[in-house]
């Protein structure tokens, strides 16, 4: 009986997944092709404030107002970036503002730094769990590149071609978008082996080989199109294939912090898929990392 009640819980959150899933998607598609930049620098915004909201509880935050603080330092970051990039004046965010190309970097630094922590956990709780500050520039340092990349990506030849920005970005969501589905039904046909059974008990090695799987395919359609036409073909699939990888890396150090602190999920404001942050995890890594080596590396 207990097997048969599990199971019709697990079939009951997949079809809230998938439900909130094809609602979400049509309004993703609409905001990043349809709404002009600077609206969508502000929507974009929101969603990644929400995510600070929910940040709150990594760090220890459980009254309003300490969350509320959190919240109002990203939004004033991003304001102030936005304004010092001329998303404001000029309607674009400028891929090649100093402070703007330093914080890119800064992200892929962060990174590197966050494998270190998630890969050596448990051993590294004892440097961070108990420094709310430190976990709050955690926060700070994932959200904040995540925004400014999802606009550099977007803003990409806007002049030239105003959808271009909107292609690539949407190459690299998918690209996120493809490992995740592919590592879920690879990771429940033949997952075996653990990839971080401290981290995330569900995640597999065999899951992550299929999630590979499937983006390395839409790579490869992908550069049958015009979208990267006159770039290095090899350079883009290096890059792609660093990006899947580090998608996982965004999604386990939202793991790490969220078994620290003792919850199960970031929020419940999206039906079967728990919190903003639980859905944008994996983005938060990838979105910076791409945008780093496409604009600044190659």
């Amino acid at each position: 009986m207990k097997i048969q009640n599990d199971t019709q819980i697990k079939q009951s959150s997949l079809k809230k997944r998938i439900l909130t899933a094809l609602i979400l998607l049509p309004l993703a598609l609409v905001a990043i092709f349809k709404l002009p930049l600077a609206y969508f620098a502000l929507f974009t915004a929101a969603i990644l404030a929400i995510g600070a909201w929910e940040w709150g509880p990594f760090i220890g935050f459980n009254n309003k107002r300490r969350r509320a603080c959190l919240v109002g330092l990203l939004i004033v970051s991003m304001l102030a970036l936005g304004w010092h990039g001329g998303l404001f004046t000029s309607g674009q965010l400028a891929i090649y503002t100093a402070i703007i190309e330093q914080l890119i970097w800064l992200s892929l630094f962060w990174w590197g730094l966050a494998l270190i922590l998630v890969v050596s956990y448990p051993k590294s709780a004892p440097l961070w769990r108990t420094n709310r500050w430190l976990k709050g520039l955690f926060g700070l340092v994932t959200l904040l590149p995540a925004w400014l990349a999802i606009n550099l990506l977007r803003g990409y030849q806007y002049p030239q071609e105003s959808l271009m920005g909107a292609w690539l970005l949407l190459y690299v969501m998918s690209l996120v978008w493809a490992a995740d589905i592919g590592a879920y039904f690879a990771g429940k046909a033949f997952g075996k082996r653990k990839l971080m059974p401290n981290v995330s008990p569900g995640k597999t090695i065999e899951g992550m080989l299929g999630g590979m799987l499937a983006s390395a395919t839409l790579i490869f359609l992908v550069l049958q199109t015009p979208l990267f036409i006159g770039q290095n073909g090899l350079t883009i699939v290096f890059i792609s294939l660093l990006v899947v990888v580090s998608s996982v890396l965004g999604d386990l150090l939202e793991s790490m912090l969220k078994r620290q602190a003792g919850v199960k999920d970031s929020g419940t404001i999206l039906p079967g898929h728990g919190g903003v942050l639980d859905r944008v995890d994996s983005l938060t890594a990838a979105l910076p990392i791409f945008a780093c080596l496409f604009f600044y590396a190659i």
